[in-house]
């Protein structure tokens, strides 16, 4: 089976980035050889819609399942539109994703629930979808909920220790981002 694995950055031993859209890389995994390709994410500096651009280009690589932290309702549209399993709550490095999933232990989504799978709105700020005019206050992209419980608490254990890791991860690119820019003040 052909999967994609939102991930930080290219390969197999790189961790999984818990956002969709708006993750740096996909990498493209085939189950049974675990023979991979890595391609960057270019929706994610998009202004709007980056997980709509991220889903169809997934979509374009014949994937049928999308592993991933969480994702926004229209991202998962789009998939499961196009027949594609969305599996979430994935943490670790991609390939210990594709293992979890390989052995049944990571959540098939089935719907979008109230919380965008894991990707907030902040709250109820804002004046509906569309009607905003930029005026409802900060969200950061990379507001997260935790992910789904798993069946033990070992599994619990070890998905929250992968999703800090993530975290940390994410939260270094913000400090090397920010010292690039101050340093080409």
């Amino acid at each position: 089976m052909k999967v994609a694995v939102s991930s930080v950055g290219p390969g197999l031993d790189v961790q999984v980035d818990p956002r969709f859209g708006r993750c740096q890389c996909f990498v493209i995994v085939e189950t049974d050889s675990m023979v991979s390709e890595t391609i960057p994410n270019v929706s994610t500096g998009a202004m709007s819609g980056a997980g709509i651009q991220a889903a169809q280009m997934v979509v374009e690589k014949g994937v049928q399942a999308v592993i991933t932290g969480s994702v926004g309702p229209n991202a998962f549209q789009v998939l499961s539109s196009a027949g594609i399993r969305l599996i979430i709550g994935a943490g670790g490095t991609v390939k210990e994703a594709v293992e979890m999933f390989k052995n049944g232990k990571l959540q098939e989504a089935k719907v979008p629930g109230p919380a965008h799978l894991g990707m907030g709105g902040g709250m109820g700020r804002g004046m509906g979808r569309g009607m905003g005019r930029g005026m409802g206050g900060f969200t950061p992209s990379f507001q997260t909920v935790s992910p789904p419980m798993p069946a033990s608490r070992e599994q619990e254990i070890s998905m929250l220790e992968a999703h800090m890791k993530g975290l940390q991860q994410q939260l270094e690119q913000i400090k090397k981002r920010l010292d690039d820019l101050k340093g080409s003040s």
